[in-house]
């Protein structure tokens, strides 16, 4: 064991497409992997993180489309992996030790998901991305954050939006008195509906007492800031 305190971060895939149109852009990788190892560097953290597969697919979108959900929610777990592959390599020229673990499997291109072989990596300080989801149809990979933080005794969780400052009362793109909350419990997200994450992974934490920062991911050194705990966004506790 070491004291170093373990965190989860969760990006959206659509982070790494930036603004050039590209399903996956090589450019906004490398900006997110030096975001990341700016946090890894504080020498503070063992780091876990998940990617969404939004970029790519969406399984919910091709349910209301006609395609039957499980097919469509598999398809979306493989996009998670491909952007977890490429995250891994945009670490891993950067210098950082870094493995790729999938719920599904697929033992050419990644370590099959093993929780206590997860927890020797981050405790060995490699960076872990976790693929696939949580290899199950129905849940997203805003529950996978929280399943595999209970799992890995990672007591929070940076919820990394893609130009989205905290958890407001509405949607400030929409409304321009939209109010930004510094503070809230796992109650009053599950009891006001806020669309910080699905409404499993919001139960999980507070279940089992996760913190969730919800900042801006476009602001250079924001990753870091959430890592140390500076007031940068919304804490959910």
């Amino acid at each position: 064991m070491t004291d170093k305190k373990r965190i989860i971060i969760k990006l959206s895939g659509e982070a790494l497409s930036g603004n050039s149109g590209k399903s996956i852009d090589p450019l906004r990788v490398k900006e997110i992997a030096k975001e990341i190892k700016d946090a890894y560097d504080v020498g503070t953290f063992e780091i876990g993180v998940i990617v969404g597969g939004g970029n790519i697919w969406r399984g919910k979108t091709a349910s209301e489309m006609g395609m039957e959900r499980s097919s469509a929610d598999y398809m979306g777990m493989i996009a998670t992996i491909m952007n977890a592959l490429a995250l891994q390599n945009g670490l891993e020229a950067l210098g950082l030790e870094t493995r790729t673990m999938t719920s599904l499997n697929i033992p050419e291109v990644a370590e099959p998901y093993i929780r206590r072989r997860a927890l020797r990596h981050l405790e060995k300080g490699t960076i872990v991305i976790f693929g696939g989801g949580t290899g199950n149809p129905y849940f997203s990979t805003d529950t996978t954050s929280a399943l595999r933080a209970a799992e890995l005794g990672a007591k929070t969780i940076l919820m990394a939006k893609n130009g989205t400052d905290g958890v407001y009362d509405k949607d400030p793109k929409s409304f321009g008195d939209a109010k930004r909350y510094q503070a809230l419990t796992h109650h009053q997200v599950l009891e006001h509906r806020l669309e910080v994450m699905d409404s499993t992974a919001a139960a999980l934490c507070k279940d089992n007492d996760i913190e969730i920062i919800v900042f801006d991911m476009n602001i250079e050194g924001n990753i870091k800031r959430a890592a140390l705990g500076e007031n940068i966004g919304t804490v959910i506790s």
